[in-house]
C-alpha cells in the first residue's frame, strides 16, 4: 500500500526564517502565509509543511496536529478507497480530520490530493495521501472523495 513519503509537518518559531533555511537546502516554495508554509521536496511528489508554533488565526479544527507531528505516506489513487479497510484489517482505526466524520476518504481538489487519517499509539497524526487524477480544482475546501467524483 505505501509507496513512499508524501509529506512531513514540523512546528517552527519563525515561518520566514524556516522557509529561507529549507530553500538553502534546495526545497522549492509552494505556498506561504504568516502561519504556514509548504515547500516541495520533490515537485508534485513530496513536501514539507512548516507551521508557526503559536498560530494566531482559527484554522479548521484538525488541520494541524495538536502535538505538531504529522507524517503522510504516499499511496496510489487506486488504493485510497481501500485504505480504511486495509487499516481495519490491521486493527487500526481511521481518524477524523476537521469537522467531517471519517466516513470515506477526504479530497482537496485545490491541492490535487485525497487522504485518509489515522494515529499511531503515541497520538502522532498519520495519513495516507494520493494525488488526484486530472479534474476540477474547485472547490477550495475539504470534501469527500465521492463529492469530488461527482464534480
Amino acid at each position: 500500500m505505501i509507496k513512499g513519503l508524501y509529506e512531513v509537518h514540523l512546528p517552527v518559531s519563525n515561518i520566514s526564517a524556516s522557509v529561507e533555511f529549507y530553500q538553502k537546502l534546495g526545497l522549492q516554495l509552494k505556498e506561504e502565509d504568516d502561519e504556514v508554509a509548504f515547500l516541495w521536496i520533490i515537485p508534485q511528489r513530496s513536501q514539507l509543511g512548516l507551521w508557526k508554533h503559536e498560530m494566531t488565526s482559527q484554522r479548521e479544527p484538525g488541520s494541524y496536529p495538536p502535538n505538531g507531528r504529522h507524517l503522510a505516506f504516499e499511496v496510489d489513487f487506486d488504493d485510497i478507497e481501500k485504505a480504511e479497510a486495509w487499516l481495519k484489517e490491521r486493527g487500526i482505526s481511521v481518524a477524523q480530520h476537521g469537522k467531517m466524520p471519517p466516513i470515506e476518504p477526504y479530497a482537496r481538489p485545490h491541492s490535487r490530493n485525497a487522504s485518509v487519517y489515522f494515529n499511531d499509539p503515541d497520538g502522532n497524526n498519520l495519513e495516507f495521501i494520493c494525488n488526484l487524477p486530472d479534474g476540477p480544482m474547485e472547490p477550495a475546501r475539504l470534501i469527500y472523495l465521492s463529492e469530488y467524483r461527482s464534480l
